[in-house]
């Protein structure tokens, strides 16, 4: 079953991530090593490596693999930055994020996810991942500024506390857009000086929160 897995997530890295653009060879290192289909129900770990999201507690989702890598890939992270998420859902961004820096801070607004997601961190020894359960549109105000934000949730517009929250220098990726479909944006900020880029459209689950969509 090991075995199985591994040959799933180098097969996973040579034919959805590298021929998509994804070359940090620390992301698709990492992408390798951490075990996706710990992050899923029993019963779809057979397409935890597949090339799309899946379903998963709460009306929530896992990003497919190519996406997790690309948002990953786009923080430009050395190891030693203080990242925040916002919405943990299944965990798994986090846990990969958590191989690739010094500190992840991960929020999420729904209990059960967040006490799943914790519950495997802790079997895999990713000690590094501090979690809370709040509205993340808030951000954690107590630990910022942060390095490094990601946001796995669609947002109608960036919050502003997680703009107030990042450092200089520091980036941003969210996606910004309607309920239906997003444009993956990555936001920069140096010497004070904030610039965004579009990358790609993508399609999210909802930004829930006082700085998000109001209701699910």
């Amino acid at each position: 079953m090991t075995a199985r897995f591994a040959t799933s997530r180098e097969r996973m890295v040579q034919e959805q991530l590298h021929p998509r653009g994804v070359s940090d060879p620390n992301v698709l290192k990492v992408m390798s090593e951490v075990p996706r289909h710990l992050f899923v129900d029993d019963a779809m770990q057979a397409r935890a490596y597949g090339d799309h999201p899946l379903p998963i507690a709460g009306d929530q989702t896992i990003s497919q693999p190519f996406i997790v890598a690309a948002m990953t890939q786009a923080l430009q992270l050395q190891g030693c930055e203080k990242v925040l998420e916002i919405g943990t859902g299944s965990g798994y961004q986090a846990a990969v994020l958590s191989r690739l820096c010094e500190k992840v801070y991960t929020v999420e607004r729904i209990n059960t996810l967040l006490a799943g997601a914790r519950k495997i961190f802790d079997q895999l020894h990713y000690y590094n991942i501090l979690s809370r359960l709040d509205d993340g549109t808030t951000g954690w105000q107590e630990h910022a500024p942060y390095d490094a934000i990601i946001v796995t949730a669609g947002s109608p517009e960036i919050p502003e506390p997680l703009i107030d929250q990042l450092a200089d220098p520091g980036r941003m990726v969210i996606p910004v857009g309607d309920r239906s479909v997003q444009e993956l944006q990555y936001l920069s900020r140096k010497d004070g000086e904030i610039k965004v880029q579009r990358l790609e459209s993508v399609r999210f689950v909802s930004l829930i929160g006082e700085h998000g969509w109001k209701n699910d």
